[in-house]
């Protein structure tokens, strides 16, 4: 009988690329919420998320939010999940400007995406959109999520510099509907 505790999962994890600077994660949340705009424009809820590789500047993928099902973040991952190796997806960043729900924690999580930025919790996305009937919001963080997985997905946000441009532009869109 061995005494020696078997290898966690976490010992064979490839590594997270590299750590994103202040300057990259602000500019690729501005390039989310820029996305989450687009989504409004086609007549879909403003949510926005961008695949960023483990060099931290290149943008891989881009998805605005679809439908109340298809959430921009899940799309993302499940289309990202399809197209690289779990890998290198671990060391990728999925930048979304409003914090993920449980949903699309989760599937960026089965997607094997090592690190999530977001720009505002939903706690503040609630007070955008109040009670609204399309946007039914959860009080599961993704925090939450990730400190229930097995792999330690790196989770950053909110990040103060981009909370009020991702406010205005939930504002604008909610108080239209």
């Amino acid at each position: 009988m061995s005494l020696t505790a078997p290898a966690s999962h976490h010992d064979t994890l490839p590594p997270q690329g590299l750590t994103p600077t202040r300057e990259q994660i602000i500019r690729h949340l501005r390039h989310a919420s820029a996305v989450a705009e687009r989504a409004t424009l086609l007549g879909h809820h403003p949510f926005g998320a961008i695949l960023v590789g483990p060099d931290q500047e290149s943008v891989l993928m881009e998805q605005g939010n679809v439908d109340t099902v298809n959430h921009a973040e899940s799309v993302l991952a499940r289309v990202a999940a399809l197209n690289f190796t779990p890998d290198y997806l671990w060391g990728c960043t999925l930048y979304t400007s409003v914090e993920p729900c449980c949903m699309c924690a989760g599937t960026a999580y089965w997607a094997n995406i090592g690190r999530v930025v977001y720009g505002l919790t939903e706690a503040r996305l609630l007070e955008a959109t109040g009670n609204h009937a399309e946007n039914p919001t959860m009080s599961v963080s993704s925090r939450y999520v990730f400190d229930h997985c097995q792999k330690p997905v790196e989770l950053i946000g909110p990040i103060a510099e981009v909370e009020d441009d991702v406010l205005r532009v939930q504002r604008t869109f909610w108080s239209t509907r």
